[in-house]
This record gives C-alpha cells, structure tokens and sequence, in this order.
C-alpha cells in the first residue's frame, strides 16, 4: 500500500491529526506506526466508546499500524469510577475486553491482531514506568496539571483530591513506556496528548525513538465524540456557553438514557431513540443527524434507508450525508421516521454483539457488569 493510502485510512472520519506532516513524514520513512487508545475500566460500553474507537482501529489495521487498546484500571480508579474501588474495576476488565473485541469485529476490524494491555500488568515491579512518570511531571507547571483534568471529564472547580493530579502525568507516561507512535482517543483527550508532544523531545528516561537515536513526537489522532440522545441543558444552545453544553451533551454511561451500549437489544433500542431530542428541521446539536453521519456514512459506499408510508413520500434511500441532512432540514423527512430508521439500522448493526454476550461465559460477564452501580 502506497504512502497516500496509508495516510487516507488513517486520517479520514477524524476530528483531528497531530500532525498531517508528523504523520507523512513517519510514513514515507518506513515506520511501522504502533498505537494505542486508552479506556478507564468502569461500566457498560456504549458505541460512542466501543464503535467510534473501533472504526478508526479497523482503518488503522488496514494501513498497517500495530494496534493496542490500554484498560486503564488505575485512572478509572483515580476517578472514582465504580465506587472508587480497585478490586472492583480490576473485577470489570475481562467484561471490558471482551466489548472491545465485539467492537473491533463490528467495524470490520481483527479482534485478534489487537493486543489488550491492562494498567496493571504494566505498571507492576516496573520502576522504569514510575520514573517516567516523575520525568514528564517535572516537565509540567500546577497550573497545566489542574487545567489538564477536563480530560477526565471534571471541571477544574470539580477537583478535590491531589490523585486527580497524577491522572495526566501517568496517562501521557503510558505512551511513552509503551513506544507509542500513534495516540488515539476522542477530541476530550487532546490536552494529554498535546503534552505528550510538547515533551517528547525533552524526554531523559524513556523517549520515543523512532530512529532509534532521535527522540520523535507520538501522532496523535481524534475520533469525533458522539452527542448523547438527552436534549442540551438550554435551548438553544448559548454561543458564549458552546464548550460546556458540548461537555455536559456527550453519551455517557452513567446517564443510561443517553447512550446506546453495544449489546443492547432491538427493543431497547427503539425506546431510547424514540424519546431522544430530535427538533423537527434543526440540524444543529442534533443527536440523530450527529449519530447517522459519524455511524452509518464512514465511507463512500454507505447508505442508509428511511421507510416511510407511502402518504408521507414513501421509502427513500440516502447515498450521502448531506442529502439526508438537507431534506431534514427541510422538513421532507420526520424525526419520527428518521429515529426508526437510525434504530433499525442499529438493531442490525449490533446483533453480533448481542450474540457475542448470549454465550454461557460472555453472559456472566455482562451480568457481572450489570450489577456494578455506576458513578461518574
């Protein structure tokens, strides 16, 4: 495969790539990219998680790059996920992989050429990941460490203990201890890798070398982060208030309504689109439209059916994205019809992954994850 197709794979439905350059240059050298993405091990998995992640892991294989996903047991811990409880989030990583699997396999992607490192196998007797740590933490000002924990999802006002501190130092060490060459989350996650860049070439105890003598920037890559189904928490949405409400509208698994998780049956489905905000003829902050354009059109190829009965216009078949929106826009296409299509489609889409989780072994597992309560 040709640097341009490597490079078409890798870049194409993200929100950002850190950088085209970085990213040309590593390619037409001959590195053989090695990524990573990163999940705090807590409840379900939902598809803004599991699909969106495993779109991009399935394009990256199929440009060559070496993919791992990291259960990031220990920042999970860190914030508080699952009560705050180790044992208990260590209890949920067999659960987490075993989604991960079903997600890669959905979009395409070989489950079986991921490799899954767990938090703690690679931390454990590892002082050269502890000296990492301290090596970018003393790269790091108070002030940057405390900005930088918006990526756990808190606002700055929100932190109150000093282990929240250490959730972006280990995060971006995670990287380097690990040769990563290719960072990879969704946008929230930008503010660790951009200091994972910033720092790369200050690095004493474990830089990235590509080359094997000159220390290198990891690419970085942004998937776009999917809207939760609830409405915004003002409408419209306030232009000076634009960041947060984007904040506060994410799918979230602790907000069940909210999200579709990735073993959730047909029936379920159709409830919680049904009740999701939808505005007839408004395409912004649109839960629906954002779901339909980052889930179903991902190539050139893709499709999506709207049924409608005949005194509404009858069925119709979009071949792009932005005929789709244009006629909602217009009013040509309800958001009742639209829901049901976008349910359907994803009834179909998942039922791999409900079968992954009817066999006797996957099903403990989901019922394990079941009766863990969740916390932000």
């Amino acid at each position: 495969m040709d640097t341009d197709k490597k490079i078409s794979y890798i870049t194409r439905n993200t929100e950002e790539v850190l950088t085209p350059s970085d990213l040309h240059n590593y390619i037409s050298q001959g590195y053989r990219l090695k990524h990573y993405i990163g999940f705090e091990v807590s409840g379900k998995l939902h598809i803004g998680s599991g699909i969106m992640a495993g779109l991009k892991i399935a394009d990256f294989q199929k440009a060559g790059v070496r993919c791992h996903c990291f259960l990031a047991t220990w920042h999970a811990w860190i914030n508080r996920k699952l009560s705050g409880d180790l044992s208990v989030i260590r209890s949920a990583a067999g659960y987490f992989t075993e989604s991960l699997k079903a997600s890669v396999s959905l979009c395409g992607g070989d489950p079986e050429r991921v490799s899954f490192v767990r938090a703690d196998d690679l931390y454990h007797n590892n002082d050269l990941y502890w000296q990492t740590v301290i090596d970018i933490a003393r790269r790091m000002t108070l002030k940057r460490a405390l900005r930088s924990t918006t990526i756990m999802g808190r606002k700055e006002s929100d932190v109150a203990d000093l282990a929240s501190l250490f959730y972006t130092p280990m995060q971006v060490a995670d990287i380097f201890i690990q040769d990563i060459s290719l960072a990879h989350s969704g946008i929230d996650q930008r503010k660790a890798h951009i200091l994972a860049r910033e720092v790369a070439s200050r690095m004493q105890v474990r830089p990235l070398l590509l080359d094997k003598r000159t220390p290198s920037k990891p690419l970085a890559v942004h998937h776009h982060l999917l809207l939760g189904l609830q409405a915004p928490p003002a409408w419209p949405v306030p232009a000076s208030n634009l960041s947060e409400a984007l904040s506060e509208m994410k799918m979230s698994k602790s907000n069940p309504s909210s999200a579709v998780f990735i073993h959730d049956d047909p029936s379920l489905i159709h409830s919680k689109l049904r009740a999701a905000f939808c505005p007839e003829g408004v395409v912004s902050f649109n839960p629906i439209l954002d779901w339909i354009k980052h889930l179903v059109f991902t190539s050139a190829r893709s499709s999506f059916n709207v049924s409608r009965p005949d005194k509404f216009g009858g069925d119709i078949v979009y071949e792009s994205f932005l005929e789709l929106e244009s006629d909602f826009k217009r009013k040509q296409v309800h958001p009742l019809d639209l829901k049901t299509a976008l349910a359907d489609y994803l009834s179909t889409f998942l039922e791999p992954a409900r079968k992954h989780f009817q066999r006797p072994k996957m099903r403990k597992l989901r019922e394990h994850i079941d009766s863990l309560s969740v916390t932000r």
